[in-house]
C-alpha cells in the first residue's frame, strides 16, 4: 500500500457529523412527559422574563494561591490569585479555553472533511 491510508464514509454519515438532525419521536411537547402522560408546566408566576444572553460568555479560570498555600493576607508581595486561563462559550456551543477549541480534534476533524466533502462551511 503506497501512501496514506484512506477512510470513506457514506454521504448520510457526513451529513449526520455536520449537522444534527433531531431523530424522530423526541420533540419537545408542553405538558406532556417522555411517556405521554401529562405533567403541571415547569413555569412560575413572574416567570416569564426572556434572558438576553450576550454573544460570547467568559469565564476566568483562577486559582486562590492565598487560600491554597495558606499565606498571610497581609503578604507585601504577594497577589492573591493566579490565572490559569479563559474559558469562551458562545450562543452556537463553540467552547474555547485560552483561543483553542475545546472538543475531541479527531471528531471536529473529521466533522471538518465531511463539511468540505459536501461543498458546506464550517
Amino acid at each position: 500500500m503506497a501512501g496514506e491510508p484512506q477512510l470513506t464514509l457514506k454521504r448520510e454519515d457526513c451529513e449526520a457529523l455536520v449537522k444534527y438532525r433531531q431523530p424522530p419521536g423526541v420533540a419537545y411537547e408542553p405538558g406532556v412527559d417522555a411517556y405521554g402522560n401529562p405533567v403541571a408546566p415547569a413555569d412560575l408566576p413572574g416567570s416569564n422574563q426572556q434572558l438576553n444572553l450576550p454573544p460570547l460568555i467568559a469565564i476566568p479560570i483562577d486559582v486562590d494561591l492565598q487560600d491554597r498555600y495558606h499565606i498571610p493576607a497581609n503578604s507585601p508581595l504577594f497577589e492573591g490569585d493566579a490565572q490559569i486561563g479563559i474559558v469562551v462559550a458562545d450562543l452556537n456551543g463553540n467552547v474555547t479555553f485560552n483561543g483553542r477549541p475545546l472538543g475531541d480534534p479527531e471528531a471536529d476533524a473529521l466533522a471538518e472533511a465531511c463539511a468540505r466533502g459536501l461543498g458546506q462551511t464550517r
